[in-house]
């Protein structure tokens, strides 16, 4: 057996945007979702909305290798990826303070959330440019911008719950934002209110944006 490939801390997480092939196999693709799950990862998927995709499947867990089966099943089973993307469940340094259990709550989240079925992904990261560089910018301004950012959203608990996940040197984009939401319209006030902080107005670039809906792998290709 090939050995597993694991980060030291957290699991990987990849988001796979895919289009239905003419030859979609809906038993495989229910069979390649219900193998990774039975292998201890946690498989999410959505219905989205518009042209970019029809499909979104997330994965996460311990083993890349997994994810990477679980990519290549669903692939043989008739899905087209049209895009991706990798990172890694993580604490973000400007967390350091919270609680044990917080932590572990942002390292290995349990997905999705119950009551939660309005999903959002989007990359982001931060801008290094000579009026607005977040890597020149001290620690400690830094990290009052981002406590600055999290009192925003946390005025959207029990609406919102939001997965940051790191890909610096793993993908494009320096962090994955996942949102899941009561209402479709709770994700879009929670993005419109964060780009008001000073954290995402002056230093954030985000990338293509893609939503949907929590759907059951058995009704996804429906």
């Amino acid at each position: 057996m090939t050995e597993p490939i694991s980060p030291s801390v957290g699991w990987g997480v990849l988001h796979l945007f895919c289009k239905p092939t003419a030859s979609v196999d809906r038993e495989a693709v229910v069979a390649a979702v219900k193998a990774t799950q039975a292998a201890d990862h946690q498989v999410i998927c959505a219905d989205m909305l518009g042209h970019k995709a029809d499909v979104c499947v997330l994965a996460l867990g311990p083993d890349l290798r997994e994810l990477r089966r679980l990519q290549t099943a669903l692939q043989h089973a008739g899905l087209d990826v049209v895009d991706s993307y990798v990172s890694i469940t993580e604490v973000s340094e400007y967390a350091k303070g919270v609680p044990d259990a917080m932590k572990q709550t942002r390292l290995y989240p349990q997905l999705p959330p119950a009551d939660k079925p309005a999903f959002c992904f989007y990359p982001m990261s931060k801008r290094r440019e000579g009026y607005a560089n977040w890597f020149t910018e001290a620690y400690e301004r830094r990290e009052a911008l981002m406590h600055e950012h999290g009192r925003s959203g946390r005025t959207f608990a029990g609406r919102v719950l939001q997965l940051v996940t790191g890909s610096t040197g793993l993908d494009d984009f320096e962090w994955g934002v996942t949102l899941f939401g009561v209402h479709i319209d709770d994700l879009k006030e929670v993005v419109y209110t964060m780009r008001f902080d000073e954290a995402s107005a002056v230093y954030a670039e985000f990338g293509t944006f893609y939503v949907g809906m929590i759907t059951p792998v058995e009704e996804l290709l429906g």
